[in-house]
Parts: structure tokens; sequence; C-alpha cells
């Protein structure tokens, strides 16, 4: 059984369209990094950057008081320039060397538990920082559920699109991808194809019941990479490319 409490989150990349969703739910006690490692498994990211999540902690913490202040009063009682507007957590260990910001809290040490605990509670999810991918990501719910095996968390209920593409530019980039191959014909389109390997592409295709069996194995494998500097072993690259499926 679940003995933890479950969080259930709403994530959706921003800057393109049509969107690209999912829900998902995850035991109170993973961290930060695992968390990051969940998303990114779902957004198709391949843990090849580096990442780090903001909190909206200023945000989170005047929607909080407002269910029981009025704004004004609460802006009187907590000025904003008293209070931090963001909190920001990555993992942190040789890559993140040139990056490394001395505000930051480590990733592998802390619980989303200890991060967001009101509905509506926001974070951002950053991937890569040239391409500047974001992920917004919104607390809808915490509850309990004891029939619910812990196994199997973490878990997608649903979403609509595929993800993103390994360093197309960002979402700029993403739009061209889809624009080529929806089109089938022409320079872009057979650039793209000899770049990535292939001739299909449905940006707009998610499979559920792929991606539950992929969170169970993929956020280890990035974890081994982000926290362990682990190369990934030939088994695990079958697994992050598919290979199960041909």
């Amino acid at each position: 059984m679940a003995s933890q409490p479950i969080y259930q989150f709403y994530v959706e990349l921003q800057d393109y369209t049509p969107k690209i969703w999912r829900r998902f739910q995850v035991l109170g006690n993973v961290t930060a990094a695992r968390l990051g490692y969940i998303i990114m498994t779902m957004f198709e990211m391949q843990a090849s950057h580096l990442f780090c999540i903001d909190v909206m902690y200023r945000r989170n913490f005047y929607q909080a008081m407002g269910k029981s202040f009025p704004s004004e009063e609460i802006e009187k009682l907590f000025p904003p320039d008293k209070i931090k507007e963001t909190c920001r957590y990555d993992v942190q260990n040789q890559m993140t060397v040139d990056f490394d910001d001395e505000e930051a809290e480590n990733a592998a040490y802390v619980k989303i538990s200890q991060l967001v605990s009101n509905s509506g509670d926001e974070m951002v999810l950053f991937y890569d920082y040239g391409d500047g991918w974001e992920v917004s990501i919104t607390l809808e719910k915490i509850f309990e559920d004891k029939e619910l095996p812990g196994r199997e968390l973490p878990r997608v209920l649903e979403g609509d699109g595929y993800g993103i593409i390994e360093n197309c530019g960002g979402p700029g980039g993403l739009k061209e991808l889809e624009k080529a191959f929806k089109k089938k014909s022409g320079k872009k389109y057979r650039e793209f194809c000899n770049w990535l390997g292939f001739e299909e592409l449905d940006l707009t295709s998610f499979d559920v019941d792929d991606m539950n069996f992929r969170l169970k194995k993929v956020p280890r494998i990035y974890a081994d990479a982000y926290e362990l500097g682990l190369e990934p072993t030939k088994q695990s690259l079958n697994l992050l490319t598919r290979k199960y499926k041909k």
C-alpha cells in the first residue's frame, strides 16, 4: 500500500502549441531531483543537459495566505521585498561547476513535500539552458490511498503530445520540425530526416501505457547519470531508445 501521501501534478511544456502536457502522481517522499527525472522522462528529455527546478515561493505563500486573509492585509504583514520570490534546486555535481549558483539548494537532498503543500502551488523545471525548455508544474492535490500499492507510483494518468526533440533549438525549433514532418517534403524535411535518422515524427502522439512502463525504469538511469556521473549501460541505452518496441 502507499504509506506516504500522494501528490498529483499537472505539467505543461511552455511556449509551444498545441499543448504538450501530463497529469501524474508521485509519493510525497520523492526528492526534487527525482521529480525532475520523472518530468524529463515524460517529456522525452534524455538527461544530456543541465536542469533545475524553481519553486515559486512568494507566489505560493501569498496564494496560501489569501485563503484566510485579504491580499492588502497580507502584503502589509509580509511585504513582497521581505519574501524571497523563488527558490532554486539543482543537482550539484561536477557537471554544474560552471553554472554554480551559491543560492541554489541540492535537489537530491530535499523532498517535494518540503517544497509544495497546497493545491495550486507552482514550480518550473528548466532543462537545457541553451535551448531553453521550460515545464510549468502545478500541484493539483495531495491525498492518501491505502489501497494503491506504492510500487504503482510514479504513474501518469493522462496527457497529450509527444514531448521535445533534443538540440532542436527549443520551442521554435520544435515548431519547425512539426511543420516539416507534416509536409513530408522539401529541403528542411530532408535535412531533419538525415539529422534524426527517421522519416516519421508525430508530435501529437502520446502512449500512456508505454510512458508508465518507462516511468518505472528511466528515472533511475537519469539519477545514475546526474548524481553519480555514470554512463548508461547498453541495456539502459536500449531502453532509452525504445529498442523493446522493435
